[in-house]
């Protein structure tokens, strides 16, 4: 089927705009990285292609598109995928288009061509991304250019620019600076000569930072001692409230441990109005006992990853005491690294992690 008259000079146009921009980058790329230069005559290909006669059917445009959008990518990141229209996301837009589609309550879509995507329908394009691993990038540290598969080998280990630390900075030398000035610094540092008595002031000030991250684990191993100890995996569902203005809110089945029965509930951005509209997300969640009880309940509780999960969620205990007439938390934070982590659980169907409970004995 051939392309409708009317839009034939304009595509024609962009192919011929396109092939020309690529060849110039493959020649300017050629000495940089073989492999850049060969993905840029692999893009002046597919423009020729569109161009040739009798060639510009929709079939053809579809089997070049995977090219043809390579040139108007950021290129952050080594992970694509692409609809089912051969358009390409990096890993982090594809996240987070799905995790949108889920605050706004719609059907995720390719910013492109507007059709369905999700975890199912979409899939990795490996490659698109060994092209990507060898396109030329900029160190951030000395502005060089290394193709990016080098690049973050280059930053940690090789950069002469590279930001780097004191060896001192154990007894307190604050010194942060490029790695060809670590030589000079460290042999001027005042740190090695200062008084004991003044060292024993900057270690006890950096040991303050230390003791929280120790009562944490002294907590957990105090906890793992406990008589009644129980676990679950459990899966928060997505829901909307019946308010005029809905609101997306998880809530887990009914569960048992510690032969009581309980539900877990969680909420965007403490309920805002339009999460959507926010570059930064987070998630709170409550405990809610279910069943009656004799005697009031004390418990510590904790939510970490599932088994075959990748989020990160840092470990945080909560302690409440469950009676008949309080037998529901109020709202805590889910401890998330950061929005990034948080928009891997949006984009989920549905969000597993697994639940540990204490029973204190008194």
């Amino acid at each position: 089927m051939a392309p409708k008259p009317g839009g034939e000079w304009s595509t024609a146009l962009s192919h011929l705009a396109l092939g020309v921009v690529s060849l110039h980058s493959a020649v300017s790329t050629a000495q940089v990285s073989r492999g850049a230069a060969a993905g840029f005559l692999l893009q002046v290909l597919a423009a020729t292609t569109m161009l040739a006669p009798g060639l510009g059917t929709h079939e053809d445009c579809l089997a070049g598109a995977w090219v043809a959008t390579v040139i108007g990518l950021p290129l952050l990141a080594f992970d694509f995928h692409w609809c089912t229209n051969g358009h390409l996301m990096c890993a982090g837009c594809f996240i987070h288009l799905l995790a949108d589609a889920r605050l706004k309550e719609e059907q995720a879509t390719c910013p492109n061509c507007r059709c369905e995507i999700s975890k199912s329908l979409c899939c990795r394009n490996l490659a698109v991304e060994k092209a990507v691993s060898e396109l030329p990038s900029e160190c951030g540290f000395c502005l060089r250019q290394f193709p990016r598969s080098l690049l973050e080998r280059h930053q940690k280990e090789e950069c002469q620019d590279r930001v780097t630390q004191c060896k001192y900075k154990r007894i307190g030398c604050p010194w942060h600076g490029p790695f060809h000035e670590l030589t000079v610094h460290e042999a001027a540092c005042a740190h090695p000569t200062k008084t004991g008595n003044e060292l024993m002031e900057i270690l006890d000030e950096m040991d303050q930072s230390h003791r929280k991250e120790m009562q944490l684990y002294n907590s957990i191993f105090s906890l793992l001692s406990f008589e009644k100890i129980g676990y679950t995996e459990v899966q928060f569902r997505p829901y909307r409230t019946d308010d005029f203005i809905t609101r997306l809110y998880y809530e887990t089945p009914r569960f048992t441990v510690l032969n009581q029965t309980w539900v877990l509930k969680a909420r965007v951005n403490d309920s805002e109005r339009n999460p959507n509209l926010s570059c930064k997300r987070t998630l709170s969640f409550q405990l809610l006992l279910k069943s009656k009880v004799t005697a009031p309940l004390e418990c510590s509780f904790l939510l970490l990853k599932g088994p075959y999960d990748d989020v990160r969620i840092s470990p945080v205990i909560y302690h409440f005491i469950f009676t008949n007439e309080s037998n529901e938390t109020d709202y805590v934070p889910l401890p998330i690294i950061d929005s990034v982590e948080c928009n891997k659980l949006l984009a989920a169907k549905n969000i597993n992690l697994r639940l540990f409970l204490f029973q204190i004995q008194k």
